[in-house]
């Protein structure tokens, strides 16, 4: 009984968390690589300067 236990909290909690928190970090990662390339290829525009 309590190995059935065990698989359905991982299934039901650990599984999903581990995934929102992976694609989380993706999502970082992608970010900051993407706002990297867009400052490179736009440094001498005049709308750099409004950026956050």
């Amino acid at each position: 009984m309590i190995g059935a236990l065990i698989i359905a909290f991982v299934v039901i909690v650990m599984i999903p968390v581990g995934f929102l928190m992976t694609m989380a970090a993706v999502s970082a990662i992608f970010g900051v690589a993407l706002k990297t390339n867009a400052d490179e290829l736009n440094a001498e525009s005049e709308l750099v300067a409004h950026n956050y």
